[in-house]
């Protein structure tokens, strides 16, 4: 492919904050399931040993959560709800049919959701954890206090797998998506079918220096 034929989505640093975080995920949701369900307790050998995986596990999700805040500072201003979202929202029988509709930015209201439950689940996640993790701060609080941590701590871990889950099928869904987080690029095509208004921006971006070596 040419290049004027693609357009970068994503740098290198972006790229690399985005697998920390998948990486974090799976170590971190696939110890967490091992320890929530007996008949999973094979799941915590992801992280060595189950003694290994309960001293690693809060750790990982640490890892994971400054990993997505990072993130967060990047891309929090892309994922504003506008006007175009609520157009895209009430249009979704098209967008299931692989139709866009509505000027999108960078992101579309599906892809804005995911953002906003995932920063959501994740700052449950820590405050619960921080709660319920031994040796080092549980002994702070009270019982009570615990077992209403451990509750929040696995509704908040279900709904971030979920809403994972949904962001995974969303990218393999629509062609292209995965090409945009590994190699960083996504078709000049793709980029102004799936995200107009973003595209534009790009271009427009992209003819200022042009512009400005022709003048005198």
């Amino acid at each position: 492919m040419k290049q004027h034929d693609r357009i970068q989505r994503y740098s290198a640093p972006e790229r690399i904050n985005h697998w920390i975080v998948a990486f974090c995920f799976v170590f971190a949701a696939l110890s967490g399931l091992g320890f929530f369900f007996p008949s999973f307790n094979w799941l915590m050998h992801v992280l060595g040993t189950p003694q290994l995986a309960r001293i690693l596990h809060p750790f990982v999700g640490v890892a994971m959560f400054a990993s997505f805040i990072i993130m967060f500072f990047r891309y929090w201003k892309h994922n504003l709800i506008n006007r175009e979202d609520l157009i895209w929202a009430k249009n979704i029988h098209k967008v299931a049919m692989n139709q866009e509709v509505g000027d999108t930015g960078r992101y579309n209201f599906g892809q804005k959701c995911v953002f906003w439950a995932a920063i959501i689940s994740l700052l449950l996640l820590l405050a619960s954890g921080i709660v319920i993790w031994r040796p080092y701060f549980a002994g702070a609080f009270a019982i009570p206090v615990i077992r209403l941590a451990l509750v929040v701590h696995s509704l908040a871990a279900v709904g971030l797998i979920i809403v994972i889950m949904v962001h995974i099928y969303a990218a393999l869904w629509v062609k292209g998506t995965i090409t945009a987080m590994v190699e960083g690029w996504v078709p000049a095509a793709w980029a102004k079918h799936h995200h107009p208004r973003w595209y534009r921006a790009v271009r427009a971006q992209q003819q200022r220096p042009k512009q400005q070596e022709k003048r005198p």
